[in-house]
C-alpha cells in the first residue's frame, strides 16, 4: 500500500467517527451506578431505545448527580443536561420524540425536548422546552403585566402524546402536538391568603414548527389559572 493510500484510509477513518460522536459514547463515567428503581426506566413505543438512569451519590444532598443515558442496541448516549435528581421520560407514539419531565427541587420542575437524528435522540432546542414556554406565557398580552412567579415553579407536560391527546376531545394529528401546563406560586402574598400564583396555565408546543400556541379550549380555564389563589379559613 502506498503512502498516499494510507493515508487516505486513515483520514476515512478519522472523518466517519467525526461524523459519528454518539457511536463512541460507551456509558456513564465511573462512580455513576444504574439506579435499580423500576419507575425511573423507559422504553420507547417502537423497543429500540432504553432510557437507563444513573446515579452518583454523595453524603451531601446537593452532590447527588444523576445522568440519563439512551440505549439502542449496543450504543448509548447521553441525554444532557446531568441533574440532581432523577426524571420522568413520555415518548411521541412514533418514537421521533422526548420529553423529559426533570424535578428540580420541591415542587420544582423543567421540561427538556429531545428528537432522533441519525439514529440517537439529541436535544431538540438550544433552551430548555420549559424557558421556551414561560417566555411565550409573558409574552402574550393577558400575561403582559402578571408579576414573576418566585416559588414552587413548575412546568409539566400533560399525559396524551401518545394517543394525541385525544382525552381533550381534539382531533389533532398524531405525534404534533405536546401540551405544556405552567403553574407557581408567589412567596409573599396578603395575610389572608394561604397561596397565590398561576393555577395551571396551558398552552400547545408545535412538534413541527417550534411555536407555541393557546387552542381556544384552554381559554376559559387559563383565565381563571390566572387569578388563582388558596383564601384562609
Amino acid at each position: 500500500m502506498t503512502a498516499f493510500c494510507r493515508a487516505a484510509s486513515w483520514l476515512a477513518l478519522a472523518l466517519t467517527l467525526a461524523a459519528s460522536p454518539a457511536l463512541a459514547a460507551s456509558g456513564p463515567p465511573p462512580g455513576f451506578v444504574l439506579t435499580d428503581d423500576a419507575d425511573l426506566a423507559f422504553t420507547s413505543p417502537d423497543g429500540a431505545t432504553k432510557l437507563e438512569q444513573y446515579i452518583k451519590d454523595s453524603d451531601d444532598l446537593f452532590g447527588v448527580k444523576w445522568q440519563v443515558w439512551a440505549r439502542q442496541g449496543e450504543r448509548m448516549t447521553e441525554l444532557k443536561p446531568e441533574q440532581g435528581y432523577g426524571a420522568g421520560f413520555r415518548f411521541t407514539n412514533d418514537s421521533q420524540w422526548l420529553v423529559r419531565m426533570q424535578k428540580t427541587g420541591s415542587g420544582e420542575q423543567d421540561l427538556f425536548l429531545y428528537h432522533v437524528e441519525n439514529g440517537a435522540f439529541v436535544s431538540a432546542t438550544k433552551k430548555s422546552l420549559s424557558d421556551l414556554a414561560w417566555a411565550y406565557f409573558y409574552s402574550r398580552p393577558e400575561t403582559k403585566h402578571f408579576a414573576k412567579l418566585d416559588f414552587h415553579i413548575t412546568a409539566n407536560l400533560l399525559k396524551g402524546t401518545e394517543e394525541a391527546y385525544r382525552w381533550l376531545g381534539v382531533d389533532w394529528p398524531d405525534n404534533r402536538y405536546l401540551v405544556i401546563g405552567l403553574g407557581g406560586q408567589y412567596d409573599k402574598h396578603p395575610k389572608n391568603t394561604l397561596m397565590k400564583g398561576l393555577g395551571g396555565w396551558q398552552c400547545r408546543y408545535d412538534l413541527q414548527t417550534g411555536k407555541f400556541d393557546v387552542p381556544a379550549i384552554f381559554a376559559k380555564e387559563n383565565a381563571e389559572a390566572l387569578k388563582w389563589e388558596v383564601k384562609r379559613e
